[in-house]
């Protein structure tokens, strides 16, 4: 029978593609029903659904159970999760689609890279470079905001606090045993609508979604987890390409902010945009053995 499999390299291209378009479709009708409806409604809704097709999909694939180091990571992720999306979320209902994305991607990419310096000693020149790069990245990025006409905050501190929670979720989701897909996502779920849920009952918030918006909700939660499992399996074919090209998914958040929204893209915007696309490349790139 002739061989039909696509190389590995291919193949982690096209899977890492696949999870930057999920990602970035989720975020931007994540921060769009948050628009339209309560946030932790939102967030209870989309991670609920999440929940629901991870736990489905783990029992049909007949994962084992996790335990012991990788239940505590499953369990961790949950609560970094928890923090990245609130903020992600928040950030993209509350402030510039083209802002927050871009500046989440970039410390995102940053994150991991800062704790595997510590781990593992410094970068090559490239992926420096790439960091230092990020930075100005996020200054050109940030100095976007206060356009005249422009009324909603350029949402920073939220893209930079999120990015900052998902990147630590992506080092330590990465440490789960390569037994386990869809299990430790599950798990990731769980935390987050519990945590969601004792928000809202805590703090009496507001939380329900209209009827009218729940297709997009259950199209979000089922997105954002694809998503998640495109990364992991590319990840674990080839991780440094698997980094770059998924890291690329705030280019459809803005693209559909740019053309559904119809929100400005000023030329200092678009630079900033590319370079924290290049900055993401050069980390990964860099990291690359």
């Amino acid at each position: 029978m002739p061989e039909t499999a696509l190389p590995a390299s291919l193949a982690v291209v096209i899977i890492a593609l696949a999870a930057a378009g999920a990602w970035g479709t989720s975020d931007f009708g994540g921060g769009l029903l948050g628009r339209r409806a309560p946030i932790f409604g939102v967030l209870v809704a989309t991670q609920g659904v999440g929940l629901l097709v991870a736990v489905g999909l783990t029992v049909a694939r007949g994962e084992p159970l996790l335990t012991g180091r990788d239940l505590a990571l499953a369990l961790a992720s949950g609560l970094l999760g928890s923090v990245g999306v609130g903020t992600l979320y928040g950030g993209l209902a509350l402030g510039r689609m083209g802002i927050v994305a871009p500046v989440a991607a970039v410390m995102t990419a940053v994150t991991p890279a800062v704790i595997g310096i510590a781990l593992e000693g410094a970068p090559r020149p490239v992926a420096g470079g790439g960091m230092v790069l990020a930075i100005v990245a996020v200054v050109v990025v940030s100095r976007v905001a206060g356009h005249p006409g422009d009324d909603r905050p350029s949402g920073l501190p939220f893209g930079l606090a999120a990015g900052l929670s998902l990147g630590v979720l992506s080092f330590v989701l990465s440490r789960v045993d390569d037994a386990y897909l869809l299990a430790p996502l599950a798990v990731l779920r769980g935390v987050q609508v519990a945590v969601f849920v004792v928000a809202i009952v805590v703090g009496r918030r507001a939380w329900r979604v209209p009827r009218a918006s729940w297709p997009i909700a259950i199209g979000v939660g089922t997105l954002d987890l694809f998503g998640n499992a495109a990364f992991l399996t590319a990840a674990r074919i080839q991780l440094a390409p698997a980094a770059v090209v998924s890291s690329l998914y705030p280019v459809v958040t803005v693209l559909l902010a740019a053309t559904v929204l119809r929100e400005r893209m000023t030329r200092s915007h678009a630079v900033g945009v590319a370079l924290a696309a290049i900055a993401i490349a050069m980390i990964a790139g860099g990291s690359a053995g």
